[in-house]
């Protein structure tokens, strides 16, 4: 059994994200190979033959397999969620805590109809994150300790991996890491969430204003922004997606929020998501700003906004058919069946 990664400090994520592993090329070109000799003309089954090659190359094997996909929800609680800035009250992160427990939430009934193995985190969610238009939200302590489950979230034999979140207010702290991280606005981040609209909608976009403004002077680099503006569930999928690069584990990225917490990896080391793949093009107000700062091209579009990774769950389909497509159509050989002759 393959040690799970921890840390004790932010240094040693930084030491990770200097020492990348990258993709398994062999595998890449063996699948390369095979789909130029299928029985179809190239290119005509689009992004799903890219796909193929991509969960070769990080798989790190030929043909590539969809027998384990897994997928995670992590679960935290925000002091900002006094303030006003959801639809809910922060009492509801417990209770939707029980509901998953129950497998009555929206992750759990996408799991089940795709037939993804899945996993629950809540993360101190007795003990939200600090109000950050105070204090920073997390001490480093915290945020050490919220990596370190998404580090250990991950397993070597994973098909791919779909991490989701759970947590009132987290529109709310993504769109402040976002504002951030690339020097926004907070009108261009700050979106619906749970549903806010008028004046609950401009209270929302003044408290991620002011997060901004205070833990931004000093110019921190993304850890730092994580650590003062996140949340202990985006937090954890940082980690996760950390630790599925250092595996080579393939990882659907869901939507808004769990591409905000992608986001912080590579702001710091460009490339550090090339072993993900954006599931979907969420409806989230910001997050196809941030699909464009990251050049991602969502799988699909499918007008979705609720998290809980149900989105890359979604998309596990496109890569059962994507895998399906690479091994099972016959080549042009094993067929019998003549090559288009070239155009003269």
């Amino acid at each position: 059994m393959v040690k799970a990664l921890m840390i004790s400090s932010l240094d040693e994520v930084r030491a990770m994200l200097s020492a990348l592993p990258g993709p398994d090329e062999a595998a890449a070109a063996a699948a390369r190979r095979r789909e130029a000799d299928l029985t179809k003309p190239a290119g005509s089954l689009g992004r799903l033959e890219s796909l193929a090659e991509w969960l070769s190359a990080w798989q790190g094997r030929h043909p590539p397999v969809m027998d384990a996909p897994h997928a995670a929800v992590f679960i935290g609680n925000h002091g900002i969620a006094d303030l006003g800035v959801s639809a809910y009250g922060m009492e509801v992160t417990e209770q939707m805590y029980h509901n998953y427990l129950h497998g009555g939430a929206g992750f759990n009934t996408m799991c089940r109809a795709m037939g993804v193995a899945y996993d629950i985190y809540p993360i101190d969610i007795d003990r939200p994150t600090a109000d950050f238009t105070k204090a920073p939200a997390m001490t480093e302590a915290d945020l050490v300790a919220a990596l370190n489950v998404g580090l250990a979230a991950i397993r070597p034999g994973m098909s791919v991996f779909c991490p989701g979140e759970m947590g009132i207010a987290n529109t709310a702290a993504a769109a402040a890491v976002l504002a951030a991280l690339f020097k926004g606005t907070a009108e261009e981040w700050t979106g619906a969430g749970s549903g806010v609209t008028g004046v609950h909608m401009q209270r929302k976009i003044d408290v991620v204003r002011q997060g901004v403004t205070l833990h931004t002077k000093d110019d921190p680099d993304p850890l730092e922004i994580l650590r003062r503006l996140g949340g202990r569930e985006l937090a954890a999928m940082t980690g996760a997606i950390l630790a599925a690069r250092m595996l080579r584990v393939p990882v659907l990225v869901d939507g808004f929020l769990c591409s905000a917490s992608a986001a912080v990896l590579e702001m710091m080391r460009p490339g550090a998501l090339a072993h993900c793949r954006f599931s979907h093009a969420s409806l989230e107000a910001g997050h196809a700003l941030l699909m464009k700062k990251l050049s991602g091209d969502p799988i699909l579009h499918m007008d979705m906004r609720l998290g809980e990774a149900t989105g890359a769950i979604l998309a596990v389909g496109i890569l059962r058919s994507a895998v399906a497509c690479h091994t099972d159509l016959l080549t042009f050989e094993e067929a019998r069946v003549s090559r288009n002759k070239p155009i003269v």
